[in-house]
């Protein structure tokens, strides 16, 4: 009996990824703002999860401390929280 092996030469393995998560879990990030975007949700929130991109764009779960749930964002629509300016916004609001 043979048995037939199959085997996938020069497949682009990377290639239906898309774009890298720029950003990594734990990562405090920021939603940006918009015309009529988000206007309901600002603060800082911290990637709880990585997700696969949902057309070009990298998924991921995010979460603020002041709320119970995640909500999905993708890639675009997040900023990173840079520098001592968003420890102060977080020490302020979060526990003031």
């Amino acid at each position: 009996m043979i048995t037939p092996h199959i085997y996938r030469r020069n497949t682009p393995v990377a290639s239906h990824l898309g774009a890298p998560h720029r950003f990594t879990v734990g990562q405090a990030v920021r939603l940006k703002g918009g015309f009529a975007q988000r206007a309901q949700a600002p603060g800082v929130y911290h990637i709880t999860r990585t997700l696969p991109p949902l057309g070009e764009s990298p998924q991921y779960r995010i979460r603020s401390d002041g709320e119970s749930h995640e909500r999905l964002a993708s890639q675009n629509e997040l900023e990173a929280v840079t520098g001592t300016g968003g420890d102060l916004m977080e020490r302020t609001f979060r526990h003031g």
